[in-house]
C-alpha cells in the first residue's frame, strides 16, 4: 500500500508514515504532474485508488488510465451541494442555508468533472434543529468513515460492477 500526497505538511502523510506506509510526495504545480502521478500509481499496481482530502480535479489523463478504480467521498448526497468549491464547511453551510432536513455522504467513482462520477453508495444524516456547521460536520464525518469502509469492503468482495453511470452492488 502506498500513500501519495501533494502537501508535505499534510497530517495524513504523517499518519501514514507512522503506520509504516510508503509515502510519496508529488508537486501539483509541476508541468509533469499528470505523468508523475500516473507513474507513481502504476508502481503500486492498485486495484483501487482512494482519494481523501484531494481538493482538485483529477487530471483527465489519470481518470482515463484508472477509470472506475478511483474512489472519492463527498460530504453530501450527490448530486446536491456539489461542484467546484463545495467541500468541507462550505458544503455543510450550504446544506444549512438551504434548510435541508437530511444530508449525508456519497462514495462515488471519479470522472472528468467535480462530484459527477457514478455513485457507489450513499448514507443519510439528519439535519437537526439548532445544528451549526461544526455539529453537522461531526455527524457527517462519522458517516463518511463508515461509508468509505463499507464501499471498500464491497469492492474487495467483488460485489461492485459499473454499467455506464449505474453502479450495481450484488447482494452478499
Amino acid at each position: 500500500m502506498q500513500v501519495i500526497g501533494t502537501h508535505a505538511s499534510s497530517p495524513a502523510l504523517d499518519r501514514a508514515r507512522s503506520l509504516g506506509l510508503k509515502v510519496e510526495l508529488i508537486e501539483p504545480k509541476s508541468p509533469h504532474f499528470d505523468n508523475d502521478l500516473i507513474r507513481c500509481i502504476e508502481k503500486s499496481e492498485p486495484n483501487v485508488i482512494c482519494l481523501a482530502g484531494y481538493m482538485r480535479k483529477v487530471p483527465e489523463q489519470v481518470v482515463a488510465k484508472f477509470r472506475h478504480r478511483i474512489l472519492n467521498i463527498h460530504p453530501a448526497l450527490l448530486p446536491s451541494f456539489a461542484g467546484k468549491g463545495m467541500y468541507g464547511a462550505n458544503v455543510h453551510q450550504a446544506v444549512l442555508d438551504y434548510g435541508a432536513k437530511v444530508t449525508g455522504c456519497t462514495v462515488h467513482l471519479i470522472d472528468e468533472d467535480y462530484d459527477t462520477g457514478p455513485v457507489i453508495l450513499q448514507n443519510t444524516v439528519p439535519v437537526l434543529e439548532g445544528d451549526d456547521v461544526e455539529s453537522l460536520s461531526a455527524r457527517v464525518l462519522v458517516a463518511e468513515h463508515a461509508s468509505y469502509a463499507e464501499a471498500l469492503k464491497l469492492i474487495a468482495e467483488g460485489r461492485v460492477t459499473v454499467d455506464g453511470r449505474i453502479v450495481h452492488v450484488r447482494p452478499s
